[in-house]
């Protein structure tokens, strides 16, 4: 979010809470990303807020209650307020139940893969409209051939990136895997570890594919506690991702910290994946 921004989406958050009768006297922000992230006190609630223009809160809300009543590992929303989206000033404020962090912190793979496969077949039993996974693909190749969006990637690194979204995206589809509700991005940032155990966070990310490809978005040693997939199509799928994450840090309004120097990273790995010499 705009450093300009803060104030003013920390002051909808608290204005929203107080509206609800919460008491929201402090605001410590907990993550600043596409979304803020605030703990509000002395309620104790999470409240996430966007700007209007970009957030879908309201799929979100409706996928979190979902899953939440078929027992899947999710953070639930505030309890002592009607599950909603609120529009103040220009921003969207959903409020959320806030979680102790468990101790010792972390999950442990075989942890990690149990909460994501009971993530997944819980969203088997939904009849969400979620975008294809495909949609993301499409982003990533509009932004690769938008030079005023990525003026600092050379041509033979834009062909790279191109060539392999085209390819994969491609051999994926030609595999004809089953397709269903995944999370989207359900790497260790979006998996709270917490004291009832492990909860996925940021629903909004949701789409619809291979299982795969959400297992390509986890660490590599969290696949090898999950039964039954496909090793193969995950190769490709994590390489997909590979490239689409690439992708976003050459976004020249991309924010991430040490950006730049993880897409030179990662662009590396794509070169040797590809047999490219270095």
């Amino acid at each position: 979010m705009q450093v300009s921004e803060l104030p003013r989406a920390v002051a909808a958050a608290r204005a929203t809470a107080a509206s609800l009768g919460l008491a929201a006297d402090e605001a410590i922000v907990l993550q600043d990303s596409n979304k803020l992230t605030l703990r509000l006190l002395p309620c104790d609630v999470l409240a996430r807020v966007a700007p209007v223009a970009d957030q879908v809160a309201q799929l979100e809300v409706d996928i979190a209650q979902r899953l939440a009543a078929v027992g899947s590992p999710v953070a639930a929303l505030a309890p002592r307020v009607t599950p909603s989206v609120h529009e103040r000033d220009g921003f969207v404020v959903t409020l959320w139940t806030y979680y102790e962090p468990a101790v010792p912190p972390g999950v442990p793979p075989a942890a990690y893969a149990d909460a994501l496969a009971r993530l997944h077949a819980g969203m088997r039993q939904l009849d969400v409209l979620a975008p294809h996974f495909t949609v993301r693909v499409d982003q990533a190749q509009r932004l690769l051939a938008d030079r005023d969006r990525t003026p600092a990637l050379a041509d033979a690194d834009r062909r790279l990136l191109d060539g392999t979204l085209r390819s994969l995206r491609r051999a994926i589809g030609e595999r004809g895997t089953a397709d269903q509700l995944l999370h989207g991005e359900p790497h260790p940032g979006n998996l709270l570890a917490t004291e009832r155990g492990p909860l996925f966070i940021d629903l909004e990310t949701c789409c619809r594919g291979p299982v795969e490809f959400d297992l390509a978005h986890a660490p590599d040693d969290i696949a090898e506690h999950y039964a039954n997939a496909d090793q193969d199509l995950l190769h490709d799928c994590r390489l997909l991702v590979l490239a689409m994450i690439t992708t976003w840090r050459w976004d020249r309004h991309d924010q991430l910290p040490n950006g730049r120097w993880l897409a030179a990273e990662w662009l590396g790995r794509l070169r040797a994946a590809s047999g490219e010499a270095r």
